[in-house]
């Protein structure tokens, strides 16, 4: 009866074309009870993604480093590496991936997925990056597919960590420090990646693609040069694509304040008063009131304070305005006048921020303080 049902189940396989594999692999715990682990953190606009498995230290203190993790390279006794670095990890490779170029300890490194490996040593370690990134462990090592190789210091812990760590520190716009951790020693190496260039290269590809279908993006692309000021002649070619492009182009504030913005960094100030005044009337009260702040941070008094007026006959008595008159008169010294329009915006504030805001700028005034 069981023979007849196991027949016919392998007929049933059979005829349907599915195969029942020998040796089949159910989900289980990685070896040596280790944990899996993938930790990722952005570096500018690069993405930085680390997959290894975590030892434990089990007990073991003091026999993790120049024991467990062997000084140097060694002969494990299987595979063709009669030298191997340590896996830097448990099980199957550690792996550390860059979408871009990134420069390691200041050396070049190409976007990609490598394997990390360590040589360890208690005074100065070797941090590999190995163009074999799909090897279990070490075993089969061989020097001549590294990418890099790098010398950092490991550094002393004052607390104990149990299980392997990689942990992303001192993180900038440009840079991070990553550091392996376990149990009371740190091996960190710093990752730097080029952020401005690659951001324009970005949005190069960027504004040739569907994003590029708006005069928005025009806009941002230009912007960020003009916050950086770098890359001026790009941006205005982005700027005028935003003000005049086929299909995409508007004349607005937003696009021509900003064709003017790059021509004033490019010390071409008559374009760019010429380009201003034609976006100015094109300006929604906040827009307007935002560029004669700036204005102000550029300590250009007399024409933030011609800005604030034009917004101010445009839209008289609102609390925008009547904010901006204040900050025009204070910036140019007369804090009575300023007083004024300021006690006319104090029963308009919107929110509570704002009334705040406006009891602060009170103070400063009555005290005969610039509120700028």
């Amino acid at each position: 009866m069981k023979k007849g049902l196991t027949a016919g189940i392998l007929l049933v396989l059979f005829l349907f074309g599915i195969s029942v594999p020998s040796h089949a692999q159910l989900t289980t715990l990685p070896n040596g009870g280790n944990k899996k682990a993938s930790v990722s953190e952005w570096v500018g606009i690069t993405n930085v993604v680390l997959t290894y498995d975590r030892p434990g230290v089990k007990g073991r203190e003091g026999q993790i480093w120049g024991k467990l993790v062997p000084a140097g390279y060694t002969d494990q006794g299987f595979g063709t590496s009669k030298a191997a670095p340590w896996r830097a990890g448990a099980n199957e490779n550690t792996t550390i991936s860059f979408n871009t170029d990134v420069k390691i300890e200041g050396q070049d490194l190409p976007a990609g997925t490598y394997a990390l490996f360590i040589g360890y040593d208690p005074s100065e370690c070797t941090v590999i990056f190995s163009k074999n990134a799909t090897s279990w462990g070490s075993f089969f090592y061989d020097p001549k597919e590294d990418a890099l190789r790098i010398k950092v210091k490991p550094v002393p812990l004052d607390n104990n960590v149990e299980w392997l760590r990689y942990e992303f520190k001192d993180q900038k716009e440009n840079s991070a420090t990553i550091a392996l951790e376990w149990e009371k020693l740190s091996i960190p190496f710093k990752v730097e990646t080029d952020y401005i260039q690659t951001q324009l290269a970005s949005f190069r590809r960027e504004l040739r693609s569907d994003k590029g279908f708006t005069w928005n993006a025009w806009v941002q692309a230009a912007q960020f040069c003009i916050q950086r000021n770098t890359d001026l002649d790009e941006a205005l070619d982005w700027a005028n694509t935003a003000i005049s492009g086929t299909f995409i182009g508007q004349k607005n504030f937003q696009t021509l304040s900003t064709k003017a913005q790059v021509l004033a960094l490019q010390g071409k100030n008559a374009e760019a008063d010429a380009v201003m005044k034609e976006a100015l009337p094109l300006g929604q009260v906040g827009d307007v009131h935002q560029y004669a702040r700036m204005l102000l941070t550029q300590k250009k008094s007399r024409e933030a304070f011609d800005v604030f007026k034009m917004n101010y006959d445009r839209h008289p008595n609102e609390f925008t305005t009547n904010m901006g008159m204040a900050r025009a008169w204070s910036a140019m010294g007369d804090y009575k006048k300023a007083l004024a329009f300021l006690q006319k915006a104090q029963p308009q504030a919107p929110d509570q921020i704002n009334k705040t805001n406006v009891e602060k700028l009170l103070k400063s005034l009555q005290e005969g303080k610039d509120i700028n």
